[in-house]
Formats: structure tokens, C-alpha cells, sequence
């Protein structure tokens, strides 16, 4: 593992979390104005949304871990896993994250946690019995550059925003926030109408955050362990082993995709547009540059 102590401020990151979280909260105040003066109760409106979003950001990791059928692990019962993570916390001086393991054939980690001090780090059985300790030892600064950025909570909160929308759509489309008559569906339309407005600019916001987060921690994986090629052959290994996978597991991990180091979808060109990372292609290539140029000069220079 490099000895550079990197601190995780990716200034580009940091601009873009701060544009999108600002985008989206002038979004939300707009969207919960039209809401409200629709006809919808105030009181109704403010529970459900501060209610969802605490419960979101303190249970999130749990209800991540729990919809990978992961568990939290103690340093026994993977000790090089857990010795991995604690170099990289210590290096880092951040608090050392809780350690999951799923247990699937898939492939893949994620990290959840509305804080330093909450994270988990999680890794699939089946990404640790493909990779090599140099590979996992890159998904794993992965997944730590994510912790270091902060970026989980960022897209945490994010999410839940767009939730939020979805859940009023539906509560739209099956109960009557306005009033009776004409005016009640007129009012009913607008808000359906504001509603799908708000969770098409929010899907758009927050994918181009979560690809960009995933550059960010790719780079800050190289610049942890400097070592950016193993990470490249691990992000190929996952990639060609995903399609080995049964269409029925991974359409159930579907959910996790925004958290996942690799997506499960099927990356057609239709679904590149709207998926949560960038082509693992180019995140190779864009780590192959990035060895090829520590190689050159001899040290870390990204």
C-alpha cells in the first residue's frame, strides 16, 4: 500500500455534492410550495417528508446491508479483510468503518453510513474469491475514497429526495390531495405534474453525481494503495464475471446499484445513459492512464 496520506478533498466532488444538494433543496422547497398550495395538509406534507428522510439517513446502511443479506463481521472472522481496512482508516485518520459481508455469488462492495464514524464497507463472498489481495485491496480503498469523500450520505439524502416525489405521485394517483370538482382536479394534476417534473430533474442530478463520485473514488483508490492497474483488474473481473451471474439475482440487487462499485444492470447503450456509473471501460482506461503516468514520473502525480 502507498505510504501518501490523502485526506479525501476532491475539490471537484465537493463543488459538485454542494451543486447538486443545492439544486435539489431549491427544487424540493419549489416542489413542496406547489404541494402545499395545492390543497395538501402542511402538517402531512412536513411529518412525511422529515419522518422518510430520517429514517433514510439513520437506517439507511441497515436496510442496505439487510437487502444483501449482509453482516457485520468482527476481525476473526475475516482478518485480512479487517486488517486491509484498518491500514487504509489509519492512514487516512478517519475512524476505522464497520466491515460486511455478503454473502453471494455476485460480485461486488459497496459502502453505506450516514457518516465516518457510521460507515460500513461490505464485500460480496463472490468478489472475494475472484480477486487477488492486490485487487480486493483496490475495491477496498474504492469503497473508502467513498467514505473519505462523504459522498454516501450526499447520495443518501439525494435519493431519499427523489423518493419522496415518487411516493407523492403514487399517494397522488391513489388518494385525492385537493379538493372536490373541477378545482380538486386541477389541483390533483398539478401536483402530479409538479411531482414527475421534480423526480425527473432529481434522476438526472443524481446520476451525474454518482458518476462522477465513482471517478473521484477510483482516483482516490489509486492515490490510497498506488496502485491503480490492480484496481483496473479487479473493475474487469467484476465486469466479465457479472454476466456469469443468474438474471434473477441481480435483478433483486438492482437496488443497490447507485452504491454498488459496479453496476447490475445490463449495459446496453440505452441503459449507459441513464446508469448511476460511467463505462467500466473507460474508468479502466482512465486508471491505466493514471499508472502509466505514476510509472513515468515515480510518484503519485494525479
Amino acid at each position: 500500500m502507498s505510504s501518501s496520506t490523502w485526506q479525501g478533498r476532491d475539490r471537484g466532488l465537493q463543488r459538485r455534492m454542494f451543486g447538486t444538494m443545492f439544486g435539489l433543496g431549491l427544487l424540493y422547497v419549489v416542489f413542496i410550495g406547489v404541494v402545499i398550495a395545492m390543497g395538501a395538509s402542511v402538517i402531512l406534507v412536513v411529518v412525511l417528508a422529515s419522518g422518510f428522510l430520517l429514517f433514510q439517513v439513520f437506517f439507511g446502511d441497515k436496510l442496505a446491508l439487510r437487502s444483501m443479506g449482509a453482516r457485520v463481521t468482527e476481525p476473526h472472522e475475516a482478518p485480512e479483510l479487517h486488517a486491509m481496512i484498518e491500514r487504509m482508516a489509519q492512514l487516512q485518520d478517519i475512524p476505522k468503518p464497520k466491515v460486511a459481508i455478503a454473502d453471494t455469488d455476485m460480485p461486488n462492495a459497496f459502502a453505506a453510513g450516514h457518516s465516518r464514524k457510521s460507515a460500513v464497507v461490505c464485500c460480496t463472498t463472490g468478489l472475494m474469491d475472484r480477486l487477488d489481495r492486490d485487487e480486493l485491496e483496490g475495491v477496498v480503498a474504492h469503497e473508502m475514497a467513498h467514505v473519505i469523500n462523504r459522498d454516501v450520505m450526499v447520495m443518501t439524502i439525494a435519493g431519499f429526495l427523489a423518493t419522496v416525489a415518487g411516493l407523492l405521485i403514487r399517494f397522488g394517483m391513489y388518494g385525492r390531495m385537493g379538493g372536490g370538482g373541477r378545482n380538486g382536479a386541477a389541483a390533483f394534476m398539478i401536483i402530479l405534474l409538479v411531482s414527475v417534473v421534480t423526480y425527473a430533474l432529481s434522476y438526472i442530478l443524481i446520476r451525474a453525481l454518482s458518476r462522477y463520485r465513482e471517478y473521484a473514488a477510483d482516483r482516490g483508490a489509486a492515490i490510497i494503495t498506488g496502485a491503480p492497474a490492480s484496481l483496473a483488474s479487479a473493475l474487469q473481473k467484476i465486469s466479465g464475471s457479472m454476466a456469469r451471474i443468474p438474471q434473477q439475482d441481480l435483478r433483486q440487487a438492482e437496488g443497490m446499484n447507485a452504491f454498488f462499485i459496479m453496476p447490475v444492470s445490463a449495459k446496453d447503450t440505452f441503459t449507459r445513459l441513464f446508469s448511476t456509473h460511467p463505462p467500466a471501460e473507460e474508468r479502466i482506461r482512465r486508471l491505466m492512464e493514471m499508472q502509466a503516468r505514476m510509472d513515468s514520473m515515480g510518484r503519485i502525480e494525479l
